[in-house]
């Protein structure tokens, strides 16, 4: 069930006109997949799957390499070259031109679209979201906290207003004590970067982003994004 709420459209001028927009989304990564697909067949091994996608992933990344289109029940990939060529001996020339990958939907995957339920659902004013946590030291990405190293935290409206104290970076604890980032090197709207405290206790804490960024004037209320898998922090 796709849900979805309705807000301002501001690309046109009639005030009642308004857009959708989705809401409680959850991204699945590959190994959700693999969870979902041994709950439906048990009998399947995981190293067996993990092997067979493995597989189609990396030749279809070869095929792409050599120069080849990649037609799919699921998506469909071209290739093209954007950039100016200044006459007809003019060769390609990576600093002005650029190989773009195309990608469309393939036949079942737009029969798959076409098959999803909606619900209207009361929308909410648009919240940060989190959807990659990448550990610098450890250098692993939605797993690890290094104590006393860098987080970076991609997304989207992550942009934080710093001067106001109920704006950051936020761990909760298995006992929800919570934990606030307080050193953020980098504050861009689709990317954080911030120091993690040297004292941060070992255990699973859940991360997430409270801004007023973007909110309206009336009132500035506090828009908190949540990430959704659990981070582990190991302190010697």
């Amino acid at each position: 069930m796709l849900q979805f709420g309705l807000i301002e459209n501001n690309l046109t001028a009639a005030p009642n006109d308004l857009v959708a927009q989705t809401v409680n989304v959850r991204t699945l990564g590959v190994d959700d997949i693999y969870k979902r697909i041994l709950k439906r067949n048990p009998g399947l091994g995981l190293s067996q799957l993990q092997a067979s996608t493995e597989e189609v992933f990396e030749e279809i990344c070869t095929a792409v390499e050599q120069g080849f289109g990649v037609n799919t029940p699921l998506i469909n990939i071209q290739l093209s070259i954007a950039g100016v060529f200044h006459g007809a001996n003019d060769n390609f020339d990576p600093k002005r031109h650029q190989v773009k990958t195309n990608i469309s939907a393939g036949v079942r995957m737009r029969k798959a679209t076409a098959s999803i339920k909606t619900q209207k659902v009361l929308a909410h004013e648009p919240v940060p979201h989190i959807s990659e946590v990448h550990d610098v030291l450890s250098d692993t990405v939605n797993e690890l906290l290094t104590p006393g190293g860098v987080i970076q935290i991609w997304g989207g409206r992550l942009k934080l207003v710093l001067e106001n104290p109920e704006n950051g970076i936020f761990l909760t604890g298995e006992q929800g004590e919570t934990v606030k980032l307080n050193v953020v090197v980098e504050n861009k709207p689709a990317r954080l970067i911030a120091m993690i405290p040297a004292d941060l206790q070992s255990g699973t804490y859940a991360l997430e982003v409270r801004s007023t960024h973007g909110s309206s004037k009336e009132s500035k209320a506090i828009k908190t994004g949540k990430f959704n898998k659990e981070l582990t922090a190991v302190n010697d």
